[in-house]
């Protein structure tokens, strides 16, 4: 198959900055809350997220929490902890580790070896989840709304953790392919260090997000692109871009099996 140039059209950077600011001025105001709770990973998306949240809001009113756990990298507790100065807002550093080991024992069904895949994707879930609940402790404590990091790409693939890091009171960013996100904060200051590392959640040791997904960004986006914004079918998405038509319907395959972490969840109906 020969691949066509395909590129997602350019975002009009200035335009995109000045409508996300309004965006987080707006759910603060009608929320009648005092400002916002961001946790801060060292990465690209939380890092564009808070430098957006330090142009619409003052520092005061932003806090950082930095949550590592034994298997976050720590060039990013180092990258967050630069991202909260640059930007003078108040950080806590919070390790979570001993707040998921009581949960190591609770499970008594998953002691057989041919559910230790299940376990670790419960124990990486866990993690996010208990980072979820910090930030909201400390948003209901200080009258804050949580904003959350999640991508346009990550949000359609589902690669996030229900009620986790897909739990926030607004999504900055979610309008934004992860292409689209590294030339927004390269416009808005994020140091170049930060938007060059290899995307990672920190779920496990040595994790990527690339890998884990099974492709790059860049590809993802394109699929994406031309299936959710083009509407175009799944044969005429893999000829464009040269690529397998089974690559395709993976990528559908994700979309469709995690639409249940984006919506309400369901009820019979029994009013209708």
């Amino acid at each position: 198959m020969q691949e066509e140039t395909i590129n997602i059209p350019r975002i009009d950077q200035e335009k995109t900055v000045r409508s996300i600011s309004s965006f987080i001025d707006e759910k603060v105001k009608e929320s009648q809350t005092s400002g916002v709770v961001i946790g801060l990973s060292g990465g690209l998306d939380s890092s564009t997220t808070a430098y957006l949240c330090a142009k619409t809001i003052t520092n005061d009113h932003i806090l950082g929490i930095i949550m590592p756990t034994v298997t976050t990298p720590p060039k990013d507790v180092e990258d967050a902890i630069i991202v909260a100065e640059a930007l003078g807002i108040e950080y806590e550093i919070i390790h979570v580790d001993d707040l998921i080991a009581p949960f190591t024992d609770l499970c008594i069904h998953t002691r057989d070896k041919r559910n230790s895949d299940h376990r670790d994707i419960a124990n990486a879930n866990l993690k996010a989840r208990i980072r979820m609940m910090i930030l909201y402790y400390h948003a209901n404590d200080l009258n804050r709304l949580v904003v959350g990091t999640g991508n346009r790409t990550e949000l359609l693939v589902g690669y996030f953790t229900k009620y986790g890091d897909g739990g926030v009171d607004m999504l900055p960013i979610g309008d934004l392919y992860k292409t689209e996100v590294r030339m927004l904060a390269s416009k808005i200051g994020v140091p170049l260090e930060i938007i060059n590392k290899p995307p990672t959640a920190g779920l496990w040791a040595g994790q990527t997000d690339e890998e884990e997904l099974g492709i790059t960004y860049e590809l993802l986006d394109k699929i994406l692109y031309l299936m959710i914004d083009k509407n175009l079918d799944d044969k005429e998405v893999a000829q464009k871009l040269g690529i397998p038509f089974t690559e395709v319907l993976r990528i559908k395959m994700k979309i469709n099996n995690s639409l249940h972490k984006s919506e309400p969840a369901h009820s019979p109906g029994l009013r209708k």
